[in-house]
């Protein structure tokens, strides 16, 4: 059974739709009344428990509002949800450019969006516009935390704490904004401390939760459960390898996954990703150089597998900056290999662990 899955993208866990961000409207949706017109709003029954449920969960919030701005965060705030809401976009703009914009912001695919609305005009609009987020109407604001997509299988530490590590992110993004000077100068700034570990038991949630939730930085979109990551775990056939990163802004969590099929003579790369807020850290880079220079050190060629689509060219790209050649191509499969001449030692300004 393993072998067969190994081979093919499980599709039942690959048609699952992951919600990685709620939307919310305010006026008539997260509050009874019109901001700018009544005199008073009331908070939505029930809803205060919602928006902290689905932030226990690890799914992120936000807000798209057709309001002034000021008003809104102040109203917000006096409710005691300011803090739950990321890049919130209260304007007057279209709801669809302003969740465009959103997952613009938190990096993710608008298809891993869902928006709450009262306006039957409003969730048309973004229906007939971004068909792939998943609208809902607020008259259905009960059935939320029932719907499928809004329970992940594991809620692990890194969901618990996911909206504390964008806000940390945030914080990043901004003092590297006002940064004078070179990128490596920045990141040396940052003290980062990056971790390869062999995978663990107590991993695996995380673990499976990565190849659900991680869709630009897949090498092949394969996806794993919990059981058979435990196999690979404790395979002699295998090498599951997983990676997490901090920096003196906090920890980013657990944030890369790798797995490696070790044959005799040859290792295959059957799985490479890595979460999207790391991507301009380099530390993809460096967790390739050290499969590399493991397989060296084991004296085997080491391929690679890639399944392109629209969203992983980066990782495609990462391949062929480290040395990775296309040696063969079957359907949607390309196959490359790595002459193992080009391994590059890691930068000075990242302090790197290997953990067996």
């Amino acid at each position: 059974m393993i072998s067969t899955q190994e081979k093919n993208i499980n599709s039942k866990q690959k048609d699952k739709k992951v919600i990685k961000c709620v939307v919310w409207d305010l006026d008539n949706t997260i509050w009874h009344g019109i901001l700018l017109e009544d005199e008073k709003v009331s908070l939505r029954e029930n809803v205060a428990n919602i928006i902290h449920t689905l932030d226990n969960r690890g799914i992120l919030q936000s807000i798209a509002s057709k309001n002034e701005y000021t008003k809104a965060i102040a109203k917000l705030e006096e409710f005691g949800l300011k803090e739950y809401f990321l890049y919130p976009q209260i304007n007057w703009n279209s709801k669809a450019d302003s969740l465009k914009e959103i997952a613009n912001l938190l990096n993710i695919s608008v298809d891993a969006i869902a928006f709450i609305d009262d306006q039957l005009f409003e969730l048309e609009e973004v229906k007939f516009t971004l068909p792939e987020i998943l609208c809902i109407n607020a008259d259905e604001i009960g059935n939320i935390l029932d719907m499928p997509v809004m329970n992940p299988r594991f809620i692990t530490e890194d969901s618990r704490i996911r909206r504390l590590m964008y806000i940390s992110d945030i914080e990043r993004q901004n003092v590297e904004k006002e940064f004078v000077g070179t990128t490596e100068e920045f990141l040396a700034t940052l003290k980062m401390n990056f971790t390869i570990s062999s995978a663990k038991e107590e991993d695996l949630q995380r673990a499976e939760e990565l190849t659900l939730r991680t869709n630009q930085l897949n090498t092949t979109g394969y996806t794993y459960s919990y059981d058979e990551l435990n196999h690979f775990r404790q395979s002699e056939n295998y090498k599951l390898l997983i990676a997490s990163l901090e920096d003196k802004y906090g920890s980013y969590g657990k944030i890369g996954l790798v797995l490696i099929e070790c044959q005799r003579e040859i290792w295959t790369i059957k799985l490479l990703l890595m979460s999207c807020r790391v991507m301009s850290r380099g530390v993809g880079t460096i967790m390739l150089n050290h499969i590399m220079s493991l397989a060296q050190s084991n004296h085997v060629r080491l391929l690679a597998e890639f399944a392109p689509n629209n969203r992983n060219r980066m990782m495609y790209i990462s391949y062929k900056f480290s040395g990775f050649k296309e040696i063969d191509t079957q359907g949607n499969l390309v196959t490359f290999e790595n002459d193992l001449t080009r391994i590059q030692s890691v930068p000075d300004y990242v302090k790197f662990q290997v953990i067996n």
